[in-house]
C-alpha cells in the first residue's frame, strides 16, 4: 500500500526554483484566524481545566466557556488588531459558524477576509463516516453565505486520512494548509487535479505556544519576530512564506492581545513584506511556476 507521504515527494528547500513576489517583495505573510464551533453536548476538542477528580463530565461548562469567550470577546480584539492595520486575513471557519456565530462571519465577510474551509464542526476528519459528503456540505454552506465557493481548506487539527486530499479536490478545493512541510507551496496530484499546499505552521501558532507549551504571553511576539527575521534573511536567496495562526480564545484574551499587535507592527515595518490571503499565495505560486516552465 502506498503511504500518504509518498504523494508529497521530497524536495530539499535549497533545490526549490527561485521565485519572485510582486513588486520586489521578499516575504509573504498570511494571518489565519481560526473560528470554530464546539458543541457543549460533546467532549471538548481541547481543555484548559482538568476534570474534577479526573473524571470527565458532560456538559463541560468551564472548557466550553473558555472557547466561547473567544467567540464573544477574543475575536473582536483580533479583528480590531488586523483591520486597524488594514491587513488582509484568512478566516478558517467551521462552516456552521456561518449559522451559529453569524455576527463573527458577517464582520469577516464585510472586511473582505478570505473564507477558508475548516470542516463543518470542530472534529477530526478521521471521525467522519462520509468525508466527501461532509466536505461538500461545508463548501455548500460557506458558498451560500459568502457568495463564492471556498478555494482553500485547513482540516480541523490538520487531520487527514488517505482519502482527504482527493475528497477536497473533488469538491473544488485548490489549496490546503494541512501539510507543514516547507516555507514554499508544493503541488500534490489527485485524480481530480492538482491541490497545492500553502505553508502553515504548528509552532507559529498560538495553541502550541500557550495551550501546550505554556509559555508566558510575550513568547508569541518573541517567536514571531525570530521566525520572521530568519525567513527575511533567507529571502535574499529565495522568497519565503510565513504563517501566523491564531485562535480567538487564545491570543484574543486581554493579557496576550498586545503581543499579537506588536508582532503585526514589527512585520509590517518591513517594506519588503506583503500580507496575502491563502488563495492569493496559491495563485501567485501557480503563476510563478507557470512562468518558470514557460506556460505563463
Amino acid at each position: 500500500m502506498t503511504a500518504l507521504s509518498d504523494r508529497v515527494p521530497y524536495v530539499a528547500s535549497i533545490d526549490r526554483p527561485k521565485l519572485a513576489l510582486p513588486n520586489g517583495k521578499r516575504v509573504a505573510v498570511w494571518i489565519i484566524v481560526n473560528v470554530e464551533e464546539w458543541r457543549i453536548e460533546r467532549a471538548m476538542p481541547r481543555t484548559v481545566l482538568s476534570p474534577p477528580m479526573g473524571k470527565p463530565l458532560l456538559p463541560d461548562v468551564p472548557n466550553w466557556s473558555w472557547h466561547e469567550y473567544g467567540m464573544r470577546s477574543g475575536f473582536w480584539r483580533q479583528f480590531k488588531a488586523i483591520t486597524d492595520r488594514g491587513l488582509p486575513a484568512t478566516l478558517a471557519l467551521n462552516a456552521n459558524v456561518c449559522r451559529s456565530y453569524t455576527r463573527v462571519a458577517d464582520a469577516a465577510r464585510d472586511a473582505g477576509w478570505e473564507f477558508m474551509g475548516h470542516g463543518f464542526l470542530q472534529q477530526p476528519m478521521h471521525s467522519l463516516d462520509d468525508q466527501s459528503g461532509e466536505i461538500a456540505r461545508a463548501v455548500e454552506v460557506i458558498s451560500n453565505y459568502w457568495g463564492k465557493s471556498p478555494r482553500s481548506w485547513e482540516s480541523p487539527g490538520l487531520t487527514e486520512t488517505e482519502e482527504t486530499l482527493d475528497c477536497l479536490r473533488k469538491n473544488g478545493i485548490e489549496y490546503v494548509a494541512d501539510w507543514v512541510i516547507d516555507d514554499l507551496p508544493q503541488d500534490i496530484d489527485t485524480p481530480h487535479g492538482t491541490i497545492t499546499t500553502i505553508p502553515y505552521s504548528v509552532e507559529m501558532n498560538d495553541i502550541p505556544v500557550f495551550a501546550l507549551q505554556n509559555h508566558p504571553s510575550v513568547e508569541f511576539f518573541n517567536r514571531g519576530r525570530d521566525q520572521f527575521d530568519r525567513l527575511f534573511a533567507e529571502s535574499e536567496d529565495n522568497v519565503r512564506v510565513m504563517a501566523i495562526s491564531i485562535h480567538p480564545y487564545i491570543t484574543g484574551v486581554p493579557h496576550r492581545i498586545r503581543y499579537l499587535e506588536e508582532l503585526l507592527d514589527y512585520i509590517a515595518g518591513y517594506d519588503t513584506t506583503v500580507f496575502m490571503s491563502a488563495s492569493e499565495i496559491g495563485d501567485w505560486y501557480r503563476a510563478e511556476m507557470g512562468r518558470l516552465s514557460g506556460r505563463g
